[in-house]
């Protein structure tokens, strides 16, 4: 094997710095938040769809879909196991927020709107059981 004068050899491939890793979890968990107030306000205005008049479950079928989605990323994101709360407490912020009369007497979500109860149930209940899988995760053996 011939070297030639000048070049130098690669850094050896390894893990990347620990300031890098860090902002790179730090932008992860900012993503993830933002992400959770994002499909929360989605998932809101969805809540009043109607077909033919009547309401449809689009928007719980999104909270669970999206709630698993977020619950993964946010672990795989910012790499320990708690992070499934960073994108669920801004989304049950949201929805507290939704279901509480204003001052002028706005509503987002009503009682009286099923789609809207189910979607609360529905995301809340998957947060739930994402959280509680992360908790019961065998913790990763190095070299095995």
């Amino acid at each position: 094997m011939s070297v030639v004068k000048g070049q130098d050899a690669p850094p050896p491939a390894g893990p990347p710095p620990r300031l890098l890793d860090l902002g790179l979890r730090l932008a992860g968990a900012i993503v993830v938040v933002l992400a959770g107030v994002l499909t929360g306000v989605l998932e809101l205005l969805l809540s009043t769809v109607r077909v033919g008049g009547q309401l449809i479950g689009v928007s719980a079928l999104l909270a669970v879909g999206a709630n698993i989605a977020l619950s993964w990323f946010a672990h795989e994101a910012v790499g320990r196991r708690w992070a499934v709360a960073l994108p669920a407490v801004p989304w049950f912020v949201l929805m507290a927020v939704a279901s509480v009369r204003t001052s002028e007497g706005d509503l987002l979500l009503a009682g009286d709107n099923w789609v809207g109860l189910a979607m609360i149930v529905a995301g809340a209940m998957t947060f739930a059981v994402m959280g509680f899988r992360q908790i019961l995760a065998p913790t990763p053996t190095l070299g095995g």
